[in-house]
This record gives C-alpha cells, sequence and structure tokens, in this order.
C-alpha cells in the first residue's frame, strides 16, 4: 500500500495501459481505464475474421522479451507461450529466396562474396551492440551504407526502406534499425534456426488474464469512452472531461498516441505541445487473407521487387500452426503516408492488389484460395525516428503537474512488441508514483 492513495486515470486499454493499471493498483492506488474502442487490447486486439478470433496486427515473440516472460510468470501464463523454428524468405526481382541463415545468404546469387561478407559481419557486430546511443545520432541509410556498400544496400535494403517511409527515407536514425536487426538475430535457436514465439490463444489470452487482474483489484474499464479534456487548474490535473461530464483525478496517465495530446490536454505549455507536434508517423493499411493453402513456407517474407508495391508478406500460420487446421492467415500491410494517393482508396482495392501479387510470389496460386478479406488500418502505426530522435522525444512527465504520457515511440530505440508495451508501461508508472526524494512508491 502507499503511502498516499492517490485516484488515477489512464487513457487507452492496450497492453501498456492494462500493464500500468496493474501495477498502480498493486501499489494501492484507484485506477479507471477510458478506451474509446469497444474493445481491451489497442493494436493487439482481435476481431472475429470469419469465425476465426484473429488479432487486427500480427505480433511475434522474440527470445531477449524479458519483460513479458516475466509478466507472464507472474499471471501464471508461462506455459501458454509457445516457440517455433520459423523460416524467412526473400522475394527479389521476381524469385523467391531462402534467407535467414549462412547457407541462404552463401546460396543467394544477386550479391558478390565481398558483398555478403560484409552483410554477415554487419550482422554478428550489430548483435553485439549494448549501447545505441552514438548511432541514434546517425542516419540509418548512411550507417547501412558504409558496411555493406551502395550494392548491398541497394540489393537489400533500399526497395524496403522506400515501402515504407517513403519520403522520410533519408531521414531515419540507425539505431531504430539496428535494435530491430539484433532483435532477430538474437532470436536464434542456432546458427541454422530461427525461433520466434506466440502465445497460445493469441495476445486475448494475455489480455483477458490482464483484465483480469485490474478488475479483480478494484480497477474499472469503461469501453467507448474516450477523454475529450484532461482538466488543469493552477498547472496540476484537476480531473477530466468524458461527453461533458467532468470527472475528478489526482493524475492522469496517458498511452493513446502522442499526436492527440496536445487537442486533450489545453492546459499544456506551447512550447512542450509544439514539441508533441514535430513527432510524426506513418499510417498502415494492413491487409488479412483467409487463404486455403500456404503461400510459401515462410513466416516472414521480406519482398524488394518492381512489380510489388508492398515490402513484404507475413504468413502468420507458419509460426502459429493453431489458428485453424486447413486454414491460413496471411497479413500484408501497406505503409504510406496519408498524403500518398493509395492512402485513399478502399480497402477492396488494396485487398485485390496483395491477392494479385501472390501469383508473382506463388505462380500455383489461384483466386479460390482466398476464403476470406479484410483490412485495418491504423493512422499511428510506425513512429519516424530521425537521428537525434531521443533528444526530439518529449519527457513522460509533462509541465502539468500529474500528467503523464507515453505510446509507442516510447519503445525507442527498440521495435514495437506486446514487450515493449509492458517495459514502457512500467516505467511509466515509476515516473508518475516518483516522490519528491527520488524514490518511487509501491514495491520493486
Amino acid at each position: 500500500m502507499t503511502a498516499s492513495k492517490k485516484k488515477f486515470a489512464i487513457v487507452g486499454a492496450g497492453p501498456m495501459g492494462l500493464m500500468a493499471a496493474m501495477d498502480l493498483l498493486v501499489q494501492g492506488h484507484e485506477v479507471d481505464i477510458y478506451e474509446r474502442d469497444d474493445r481491451i487490447g489497442g493494436m493487439s486486439a482481435s476481431f472475429n475474421f470469419d469465425g476465426l478470433k484473429i488479432e487486427r496486427y500480427y505480433h511475434f515473440i522474440c527470445k531477449t522479451d524479458y519483460p513479458l516472460f516475466e509478466l507472464l510468470a507472474e499471471l501464471g501464463l508461462s506455459d501458454r507461450l509457445k516457440w517455433t523454428d520459423t523460416k524467412m524468405g526473400y522475394y527479389y526481382e521476381g524469385k523467391l529466396y531462402k534467407w535467414g541463415t549462412p547457407f541462404a545468404l552463401l546460396a543467394f546469387p544477386k550479391l558478390g562474396l565481398i558483398s555478403k561478407f560484409r552483410y554477415a559481419l554487419h550482422v554478428m557486430v550489430t548483435k553485439g551492440i549494448q549501447d545505441w546511443t552514438a548511432l541514434d545520432k546517425v542516419s540509418a541509410t548512411v550507417w547501412l551504407r558504409k558496411w555493406l556498400g551502395e550494392r548491398g544496400y541497394d540489393v537489400l535494403w533500399r526497395r524496403t526502406f522506400y515501402l515504407k517511409f517513403f519520403e522520410y527515407t533519408e531521414n531515419l536514425s540507425a539505431s531504430w534499425i539496428g535494435t530491430r536487426i539484433k532483435r532477430i538475430a538474437l532470436s536464434r535457436r542456432s546458427l541454422l534456426s530461427e525461433s520466434l514465439g506466440y502465445i497460445q490463444g493469441g495476445s486475448d489470452t494475455l489480455l483477458e488474464v490482464m483484465e483480469k487482474f485490474i478488475l479483480e483489484r478494484g480497477g474499472r474499464i469503461h469501453l467507448k469512452q474516450g477523454i475529450d479534456q484532461v482538466n488543469v487548474e493552477n498547472g496540476c490535473v484537476a480531473g477530466v472531461r468524458i461527453a461533458g461530464e467532468d470527472r475528478a483525478y489526482d493524475a492522469v496517465l496517458s498511452t493513446a498516441p502522442i499526436q492527440y495530446v496536445p487537442r486533450m490536454v489545453p492546459g499544456l505549455p506551447r512550447e512542450f505541445a509544439d514539441g508533441i507536434r514535430k513527432i510524426e508517423n506513418i499510417p498502415v493499411a494492413c491487409v488479412i487473407l483467409k487463404l486455403k493453402h500456404a503461400v510459401s513456407e515462410n513466416f516472414w517474407m521480406n519482398i524488394s521487387d518492381a512489380s510489388i508495391e508492398i515490402p513484404g508478406v507475413i504468413e502468420y500460420s507458419n509460426l502459429n500452426p493453431g489458428t485453424r487446421d486447413g486454414e491460413h492467415i496471411l497479413y500484408a500491410p501497406f505503409y504510406m503516408p496519408k498524403t500518398h494517393p493509395k492512402w485513399s482508396l478502399p480497402n477492396d482495392q488494396l485487398i485485390d492488389e496483395v491477392i494479385g501479387y501472390l501469383s508473382k510470389i506463388n505462380p500455383a496460386f489461384r483466386q479460390d484460395w482466398v476464403l476470406a478479406r479484410h483490412c485495418h488500418r491504423y493512422d499511428f502505426a510506425q513512429t519516424i525516428c530521425p537521428p537525434g530522435f531521443q533528444e526530439m522525444l518529449p519527457p513522460m512527465k509533462t509541465p502539468v503537474e500529474g500528467f503523464f504520457m507515453a505510446d509507442t515511440s516510447y519503445y525507442y530505440p527498440e521495435d514495437r512488441s506486446i514487450n515493449e508495451s509492458i517495459a514502457t508501461a512500467r516505467r511509466l508508472v515509476e515516473a508518475a508514483t516518483k516522490q519528491p526524494n527520488g524514490t518511487a512508491s509501491g514495491r520493486h
């Protein structure tokens, strides 16, 4: 129990908001979570896809996701964590190649021996980096070109960057891409075998137990109730306004995309609000298909082909074989700024485009393989992290006393994952419960 019990409002019921609520409740505080959606989970939420409960966006677990492993153990869910030896593919200039092992690299005909050596050395060095501070200020494309050479960069990275970041491509931090290379490189069972994880029953397995934990300890989750405004008096949080009703709170933790914060908290100083507005994001339109057959043996397939305008496909059933017998789930993301002409296209047109690509990847593919189709969109899928992003990122503790914030941009330089949601939530709670003497309330 805390020395001073407080009443907290949390904005957002994704894994970060739920984790923050759990920690605050353990410390003895009173907690309300407000969520605009009709379900918990945020980007981890599931939906009914033609009778199959599946996540809106794909998730996977790596061997280094220690905060997630700790939470699963605390909740008695460690036995629901499953591992699969997965395969990678690389579709380049009209042909699908094996990828992700030394033998696949050696057999790849589009690079010379020197380029292959430089690529392997780069991965080996990157997975040993512990401190990303120096690379935070370096351009990702400059860093990759330095290690791989122009030919290596052109073959392996150029189109991938373009199809995910478009005009932002040359303005990304090396530490952002480096941590992604490291995370996958360390998630290997052996030199020849990549091993990735999933939670049996999907993310809902974890979300439902987190929800139960919160409700059993007196926390409240308000669905379809977004916070319209954080009320501020004399520079301090006074409460929140929801559908015209003011409710009193001692503190508010926002886990929603921080782009909403300046409008939600009009009491923020202008300079601080302007700093938030400088953080940009790339939206995603994620096509999901249910197929009669797998397109390939791969879980993850990167694509670099002039005739295909998606950076890759993720065959989720090749990671989690328990999705359903005889049916295969495939995700295909279109990352693009809202200024891109394709963003205004209807979902069905994007779905048709993806289906058209599958026969290129696998000539045996036929239209009647498609059993169901769907497309989800999210405006804040990928934060743009330019060189020096660490200094750009506003602090979690804002100038308004009692208002704290974090979203996926605070994972930086790490990748987006439920693991990072948990780790960031715990840092957010620590910031929010820190006492004037520098200690945090509650257990550690």
